[in-house]
């Protein structure tokens, strides 16, 4: 499971959380998804602002309003964002709202609409957002962007510790057009590296993933060929490779097999020790995966009135190409109180609670631009539970 330390800094162990999953990890199969694209984004943000967790907020309202609540709520989904997920949880129960437990599993983000849509859990997770055939399936959802975070592109091969990949050959090597290290497309982008004659060793997700619907979205951006025989989905057929369960199945995948290449959230990569790459952008410069560049990517662009937006190949010399929003998905009228007004308290808490921004920096997720939170409170304060207000106004 992933922990706190409060010392001042928060950090994360992955050893027990990776244990519990890996064992399942290296598998096929998964929850399927049809992959529709979500729109473009536009208009301007900055920085999340945060205030002291009992003083009210901006909006009137005190950043720890659930500190009397007591229920036990479960949510499950993405993968992508389960290290701040779980810390925020933790932390919220020993330090806020002591009688509040919230449960998380880690599936992935198809099962979590799944989960979402049958309403087996009080809320699900998710980087990708629901198409509009899977909103219609789930009348009354609301999506709810908590953080954004970088889908990274990793690599295991001995002695070479720094590769740098463009768009389109990082597309050819995931399509199994390019199958050698030292291909002359990679060996043009990386002439000082020492690179092996050796097969390249794919490794996917096999699960319905968020983190997938984000890196083929870019690469159907980058390239037409994959565009055309793969496209953007969070479970596509995968032209070549070996699928692992989770972000963390990945990682073990690439951890474990030599010559290998994966894509996983920055956090895990960082954690597990993992190389990584640093990628062309839209402006043409190449860069290393980041907070600040992470960050970067919502510059100059606002979130739609239903939050759906791709933040892939954004511009900006600074910008991290590979970048997602992930979402709580919840109902707009929740059908118990009893689970529904401590959610929302937790909610609240973590859009204006200081330690709760802290938290996800240390984790290198990106919180939400300070642009879209006067938006995001009014969702808050829209969200009903047995047809009935949560917030005050």
């Amino acid at each position: 499971m992933l922990q706190l330390v409060k010392n001042g800094k928060w950090a994360y162990l992955f050893a027990a959380l990776v244990s519990l999953v890996a064992l399942a990890a290296v598998a096929c199969g998964g929850d399927d998804d049809d992959g529709s694209k979500t729109p473009a984004a536009t208009g301007t943000t900055a920085a999340t602002a945060t205030t002291a967790a009992g003083s009210p907020t901006p909006a009137g309202i005190a950043a720890n309003i659930g500190k009397d609540d007591k229920a036990e709520l479960t949510g499950a989904g993405a993968t992508f964002p389960a290290p701040i997920y779980i810390s925020w949880f933790d932390y919220y129960k020993s330090d806020i709202a002591t009688g509040v437990k919230i449960n998380y599993q880690s599936i992935g983000s198809g099962g979590g609409i799944k989960q979402h849509t049958e309403k087996t859990v009080d809320f699900g997770a998710s980087d990708a957002p629901m198409s509009d055939a899977q909103l219609t399936a789930a009348p009354g959802t609301q999506h709810v962007p908590m953080v954004m975070g970088s889908v990274v592109v990793t690599f295991n091969i001995s002695g070479v510790d720094n590769l740098k990949f463009d768009g389109p050959t990082l597309a050819k090597i995931f399509l199994g057009e390019i199958k050698k290290w030292d291909d002359a497309a990679i060996t043009a982008l990386n002439p000082d590296a020492k690179l092996p004659s050796a097969d390249i060793q794919v490794a996917h997700r096999s699960d319905g993933s968020g983190t997938s619907f984000t890196f083929t979205d870019y690469l159907s951006k980058v390239s037409a060929d994959w565009k055309t025989k793969v496209g953007t989905n969070s479970n596509p057929n995968w032209p070549a490779g070996l699928g692992g369960k989770g972000n963390e199945g990945v990682t073990t995948l690439v951890k474990q097999t030599p010559n290998s290449i994966g894509y996983v959230e920055l956090a895990y990569a960082i954690e597990n020790k993992l190389t990584f790459a640093d990628l062309k952008n839209k402006a043409g410069k190449f860069v290393t995966p980041s907070l600040e560049a992470t960050s970067a990517a919502a510059a100059g662009v606002t979130f739609p009135e239903d939050y759906r937006i791709s933040l892939t190949d954004a511009s900006g010399d600074a910008t991290y190409p590979i970048v997602t929003a992930t979402y709580l998905l919840v109902y707009k009228d929740m059908a118990s109180c009893s689970k529904a007004i401590p959610l929302v308290h937790f909610m609240w808490w973590a859009f204006h609670a200081p330690e709760a921004a802290s938290m996800a920096k240390e984790l290198r997720y990106a919180p939400i631009p300070s642009g879209a939170l006067p938006a995001i409170e009014k969702t808050l304060k829209s969200l009903k539970c047995e047809g009935k207000s949560i917030l005050p106004e």
